[in-house]
This record gives structure tokens, C-alpha cells and sequence, in this order.
């Protein structure tokens, strides 16, 4: 009896050749990350990937696309060299809405709980 080629599968006439599917280290090592932070990002569902019974594997359009979500792009057009540098030399809100506390102002102190053994050998 003949055997009848298996489309997709490797060696097959006429068929398509599978993706390669990468282990997680080898993303790591790709991305420039550690493997624990793509088999992180998978288990969470945060990037696309392919479960192989318990495997996390990824191809090469996995890949593209978890580089293009983790793209950053500037929120704004840069105007020209003088907007940037009045950026950088502008104080920050946050320096210029606080008031200043003198050095003698008495400020409030903090107290610490007694510890949870006190409470119960004193009530015992």
C-alpha cells in the first residue's frame, strides 16, 4: 500500500516546509532579555507564542510582532535643537509648586506598632 505525502510536513512532495518554532532561551538570547521574562510574558498572555503540550515556542512572526509591541516611539516631534535644550534646563513642576520647610520646623513623629508577640503575652 502507497503512502500518501502529508502536506506541511518536512520531506513531503509538494509540501510546505513548518515554521521554526524557538525555545525561550533561544528568544532570550535574541531579544537581549532573560528566558524567565519570555516564559513570564507568555504564561500571562502579554506575547504571541504556540504551546507544544507544555512548551512555550515562538517563531519568527512571534518574534517580529513581540519586537514591534515593546516598540517605543516619542510622544512628541522633536522641534528643533533649542525646544529640546529648553526642556532639559526648565525646572521641574514638582521643584517649583513644594514650599521649602525651614530647618527648624518641628515636624510630626512616627511611632512604631509594638510588636504582635507583646499584645498576645499580655493578654494571655
Amino acid at each position: 500500500m502507497p503512502s500518501t505525502p502529508t502536506p506541511g510536513v518536512p520531506g513531503a512532495e509538494g509540501g510546505a516546509s513548518l515554521p521554526r518554532l524557538y525555545r525561550p532561551e533561544e528568544m532570550a538570547e535574541i531579544l537581549g532579555c532573560s528566558a524567565w521574562w519570555v516564559m513570564d510574558r507568555a504564561r500571562r498572555r502579554l506575547i504571541p507564542h504556540t504551546r507544544v503540550g507544555r512548551a512555550y515556542r515562538f517563531t519568527a512572526g512571534h518574534l517580529t510582532e513581540i519586537v514591534r509591541l515593546y516598540e517605543e516611539r516619542p510622544t512628541r516631534a522633536a522641534q528643533g535643537v533649542a525646544a529640546v535644550a529648553a526642556l532639559v534646563s526648565a525646572p521641574t513642576a514638582q521643584a517649583t509648586t513644594q514650599p521649602r520647610r525651614a530647618l527648624g520646623t518641628p515636624t510630626s513623629r512616627l511611632r512604631a506598632r509594638p510588636p504582635r508577640r507583646m499584645q498576645y503575652d499580655a493578654v494571655a
